[in-house]
């Protein structure tokens, strides 16, 4: 079986990391599509790299860390546009699964 053609942004991608707290129940799934969707143009990717449980985080809470790729297709991204788009994903996580970023 032949691998799909690999696709080569013209810029460079900009990989950013969250943690977010959340009920416990709330899969990591509904997480990464709440991340998708706050940038569906520019979020190229995200994954779940850690998930904590435990006494720090709060009872029936869990940490669940992800790391977003943001590749740009117009034009190399400045710090005030990838600031706008972590924005966004923290705000769209919030109203999408309650999850609050991790201080």
């Amino acid at each position: 079986m032949a691998r799909p053609v690999l696709k080569v942004g013209a810029f460079q991608a900009v990989y950013r990391d969250f943690a977010f707290v959340v009920d416990r129940d709330v899969p990591a799934a509904k997480l990464i599509g709440a991340v998708r969707a706050a940038e569906k143009k520019l979020v190229s990717d995200v994954g779940v790299f850690d998930v904590f449980t435990g006494d720090a985080i709060g009872e029936g809470k869990k940490s669940v860390a992800l790391s977003v790729t943001l590749q740009p297709v117009q034009a190399t991204m400045t710090d005030e546009e990838i600031d706008a788009v972590a924005a966004k994903i923290v705000a769209n996580v919030e109203k999408q699964t309650g999850g609050v970023l991790r201080g």
